[in-house]
């Protein structure tokens, strides 16, 4: 299976990443990928803001963005999905192209703009989901939505019944002006409209801020004060980045958000600072491509992670490699769970 990977990888690296993408989705729904369920072992078993999770490796949104693949994700090793962005009405996004590789830096380009299929269809395939998997909902806003803040609780509204979270995305830097809500006082007000639309549903699920990694020390403590003042159940951190610092590839001065190795000391850095501005659950994304790579944001202050442009370079198998490499770190290091490793090395990181 390993070798069959392989092939397919190099084979979809010479084609447009974003049809590349789309064929990858395609070989999973096919049946072309390791199975087995999700890894877990006593180490890695772990409750995280009240999400019951097998291990603490999870997938990130943006690769299933429309839910069309969630049976076989679900066996690929990760502990947790979250798909879309979805918003209210589909929309087709930017235009392309809009996904770019570089190679030399492990990373991605992306300024996709919530192209999405709406939450109507997303919501079909949610109800039709395997129930014995983790899936969250990346919450997002129509580009020509007369009120942005308030189609983030109407997605909740309509997918809510059908997933185990759900992550509101202002953080996205494909859509003009969206990274305004992350201001404090539009926030507050949008995020209260997500609780009140959660609090509404049969079975009220924990909700997630996913922020930007390139926020000011101010920023950060306001967005740590208005996420626990709306009572989230935690923060994702972090989204991609407009910096273009020490890039080597071609693609490297195209517009939208950077994803991949060059993100993994940025947004470390982030996320170990926000765990001295809030006690909530802390979730950290950004270039995680190997066992190491995850345990050093746990070891920062996370209690789990996401990971996604590192399967354009590793495959999908990589959700295993992470998971089985985690639980070795942890034996190595004497901890009993991932639990206990949680910020014990927040400071080198500050």
């Amino acid at each position: 299976m390993r070798a069959l990977e392989a092939l397919g990888l190099a084979a979809l690296r010479r084609i447009d990443p974003e049809t590349a993408h789309s064929l990858a989705l395609a070989a999973l729904r096919a049946g072309l990928a390791g199975g087995g369920g999700p890894v877990t072992s006593p180490r890695l078993r772990c409750r995280v803001a009240g999400l019951d999770l097998p291990n603490p490796v999870g997938l990130a949104a943006g690769f299933d963005k429309n839910a069309t693949a969630l049976a076989p994700l679900s066996r690929t090793g990760f502990g947790f999905v979250e798909i879309g962005a979805a918003t209210p009405r589909a929309q087709s996004g930017n235009p392309r192209p809009r996904l770019f590789r570089l190679t030399e830096d492990r990373a991605a380009i992306n300024r996709f703009g919530f192209n999405n299929d709406g939450m109507k269809a997303i919501g079909q395939r949610l109800a039709a989901r395997p129930r014995h998997a983790v899936i969250g909902l990346n919450l997002g806003a129509n580009k020509d939505s007369p009120d942005r803040a308030a189609d983030f609780a109407t997605v909740l509204a309509h997918c809510g019944a059908d997933i185990d979270f759900a992550t509101v995305n202002v953080s996205s830097p494909n859509t003009e002006k969206l990274r305004d809500l992350q201001g404090k006082a539009a926030l507050a007000a949008l995020l209260a409209g997500v609780m009140e639309a959660n609090a509404r549903l049969p079975r009220p699920v924990p909700v997630f801020l996913k922020i930007a990694p390139d926020l000011t020390e101010p920023e950060l403590a306001d967005i740590a004060g208005v996420a626990t003042s709306a009572r989230l159940a935690g923060i994702i951190a972090t989204n991609t980045t407009l910096s273009r610092d020490g890039l080597k590839s071609a693609h490297s001065g195209e517009k939208g958000g950077l994803s991949g190795a060059p993100l993994l000391e940025k947004s470390t850095r982030v996320l170990a600072r926000l765990s001295t501005l809030t006690s909530l659950p802390l979730i950290g994304v950004g270039g995680i491509a190997t066992a190491e790579d995850a345990y050093a944001k746990i070891r920062a202050g996370a209690s789990a992670v996401q990971l996604y442009t590192a399967l354009v370079y590793g495959g999908i198998s990589l959700a295993r490699d992470i998971a089985t490499g985690l639980d070795r770190l942890l034996a190595r290091d004497g901890f009993a769970n991932v639990r206990d490793a949680v910020g014990t090395d927040r400071d080198r990181w500050l």
